[in-house]
């Protein structure tokens, strides 16, 4: 994909979930100046009745969201009901979402306790058994029929509705659209996990039938993106870039739909393909 080039620091007064900072360089042999945004990176403790629980780096953004839609893929509650109250308490050090829950929910909770460090790479640090990697995954609905052009549609919105992105160039997306490709809700942050899971947590807390649309990521799918977007219901995930082996096998367990290179008219898809249109809507003798 061509690189698009930051909106420059001058022209935004002020953007949150980004700090402006002064900058030096060199662009086209010239040096410059300037104020420059760069997006916010924090620690981000989750904490459920009084107990430590993880510790991820996150954008400042939408926090209740990401309470819910966290504790909800990973398999802390079993439904948003549970999550009784979300308090955030910002520090030096960083921020701590003091998270109260239902006391059935806390004990499964302390059952299977595990430390997590920032889960920006692999995914999985502090799973203490591989039983608690693939966890069993909800049988998914059929979901509505898809063409090409709605994911085409959906990923030309995803970059235009980029607030934060387009001024610090550093953070990922994650969007809910319609069968017809148009967006309508979208979460930000520097870790692709953390924006779906604050898009997870913002269409659960609006009900949002999510078997009518489908999942735009502006990352790789890879297994944990995929596991994520199973439990939440969407029949549908599309990647701008690739999926790995075992997002693919996940999604083929989960009866999910999984489009990765998703970029303007072209895409490829690794499993459930009947979802899916391929065929030009506009010339079908085009058809792939």
């Amino acid at each position: 994909m061509p690189l698009r080039a930051k909106r420059p620091a001058v022209a935004v007064e002020a953007c949150q979930g980004a700090r402006s900072l002064p900058v030096r360089g060199v662009r086209a042999g010239l040096s410059f100046e300037q104020q420059d945004w760069v997006a916010e990176e924090v620690p981000v403790a989750l904490e459920f009745n009084g107990v430590s629980h993880a510790v991820m780096l996150a954008t400042p953004l939408d926090l209740e969201d990401f309470a819910l839609g966290f504790s909800l893929t990973e398999g802390l509650l079993q439904g948003a009901e549970q999550l009784y109250s979300v308090e955030e308490e910002a520090s030096e050090l960083g921020i701590t979402l003091h998270c109260e829950i239902a006391s059935e929910a806390f004990a499964r909770l302390k059952e299977r306790r595990r430390s997590m460090a920032g889960r920006t790479g692999c995914g999985l640090c502090g799973t203490e058994s591989l039983a608690q990697v693939a966890r069993e995954l909800p049988p998914l609905q059929a979901g509505h029929p898809l063409s090409r052009g709605a994911i085409a549609r959906a990923m030309a919105q995803l970059n235009e509705q980029q607030a934060l992105q387009q001024v610090t160039g550093a953070v990922h997306a994650a969007a809910w659209c319609t069968t017809r490709g148009e967006v309508q809700w979208l979460r930000e942050d520097v870790g692709r996990h953390n924006a779906l899971d604050k898009l997870i947590g913002a269409l659960v807390r609006d009900r949002v039938d999510v078997r009518q649309g489908f999942i735009a990521i502006t990352s790789r799918a890879s297994f944990e993106m995929v596991q994520k977007a199973a439990f939440a219901g969407v029949p549908l995930l599309a990647a701008v870039s690739a999926p790995t082996s075992f997002a693919v096998a996940t999604a083929e367990r989960a009866g999910m739909t999984l489009v990765g290179f998703a970029r303007e008219q072209d895409l490829v898809v690794y499993c459930h393909a009947e979802r899916l249109a391929l065929q030009d809507e506009q010339n079908p003798s085009h058809a792939n």
